[in-house]
């Protein structure tokens, strides 16, 4: 087997667009849905003010690899790293720098619930914050739905002028800055919020029958982005990980925990990939929740990893030799 790999975020951009990491993440999802691969639960830990430490990771059998992505997310900033093994030795394959890749493929599950469950003739967006993760949510469902039209809202003026033009200049199609939710949302086919919201702002009143929601920013408890009377509007209620969903989504615990509804209507994703289920026809709502999950990051690995090799790339690590502890401390004598 070649020796482990280092690759750096320039490595990672200059592999993958993020048009590719759409069709590479339809593909893990569907070896998901046969029993070839599963998600590690999300393990995260509150420190400082308001500062966490989270792991999330996958094994994919079926691509002979299993990883973790690990990262501090802090008030001076994140540096996620993504660590793969090989599933038949336990060998290290590759320390991959993860910034890039997550972002991209926060994305990319967006763009893929977005190409399953939005109208087919949208072509229309609206989005709901404008921080780091926002250009790639746009990128993503520009990717999959040709948009004509981009609405832009986010609470400061600057940030969301700031962000219009840069996808104006980005994508070349129409956009539009609205100075409220409503004015943002409003007759829109397709709606993603991303933002650090700790109070609903979207509403079902709000939302246009046919349209279709991604809520992408309320990733812990602490933070919610829609009301629950979304739900009853919904054909088809999708999630990235149930599992996950279910233990930190503050928005379906409220609903779903409180057992206004059952849980076994929230269906994952790759379930609606796998057996290639459209948006149903004369659905109401549909919506897309997620909140992260090592399967995403398992599956940018496996493509990085494979492109990597076949153009050289990354830094190559030295090699392991297993070295036995010591177990006293130098110049200790024994005892007379």
């Amino acid at each position: 087997m070649a020796s482990p790999i280092w690759l750096t975020e320039a490595d990672v951009v200059s592999l993958v667009s993020l048009a590719d990491a759409i069709p590479a993440l339809e593909r893990i999802l569907a070896m998901e849905a046969r029993g070839e691969a599963e998600t590690m639960p999300k393990a995260q830990l509150g420190f400082g003010h308001h500062d966490t430490l989270h792991a999330i990771g996958a094994a994919v059998t079926g691509a002979k690899l299993v990883g973790t992505k690990t990262w501090a997310h802090t008030e001076g900033g994140a540096a996620p790293l993504l660590i793969l093994w090989d599933t038949d030795t336990g060998a290290l394959r590759a320390v991959v720098e993860a910034f890039a890749l997550g972002q991209m493929r926060t994305g990319a599950i967006t763009g893929v619930a977005t190409k399953w469950l939005a109208a087919k003739g949208a072509d229309e967006m609206a989005i709901i914050g404008s921080g780091k993760q926002a250009v790639t949510q746009v990128a993503a469902v520009h990717a999959v739905r040709k948009l004509k039209r981009l609405r832009v809202y986010s609470p400061t003026k600057a940030n969301r002028e700031g962000f219009a033009a840069r996808m104006k200049q980005e994508f070349g199609f129409e956009v539009q800055v609205a100075d409220s939710v409503e004015a943002c949302v409003k007759d829109a086919p397709i709606v993603t919020a991303v933002t650090l919201a700790t109070k609903p702002f979207l509403t079902a009143s709000m939302l246009a029958r046919g349209a279709h929601v991604n809520a992408i920013g309320a990733i812990v408890p602490a933070r919610i982005e829609f009301t629950d009377d979304i739900f009853p509007r919904c054909a088809v209620v999708a999630v990235d990980n149930l599992p996950t969903v279910q233990k930190l989504s503050q928005e379906f615990i409220k609903y779903y925990g409180a057992n206004k509804a059952p849980w076994d209507q929230v269906v994952p994703i790759s379930k609606i990939v796998a057996a290639g289920q459209a948006r149903p026809a004369g659905a109401d709502l549909t919506l897309f929740k997620a909140m992260g999950m090592g399967l995403s990051d398992l599956a940018m690995g496996a493509e990085i990893l494979e492109r990597a090799a076949k153009r050289g790339l990354g830094y190559a690590l030295p090699a392991r030799e297993r070295v036995q502890p010591r177990l006293q401390s130098e110049g200790l004598q024994a005892a007379e």
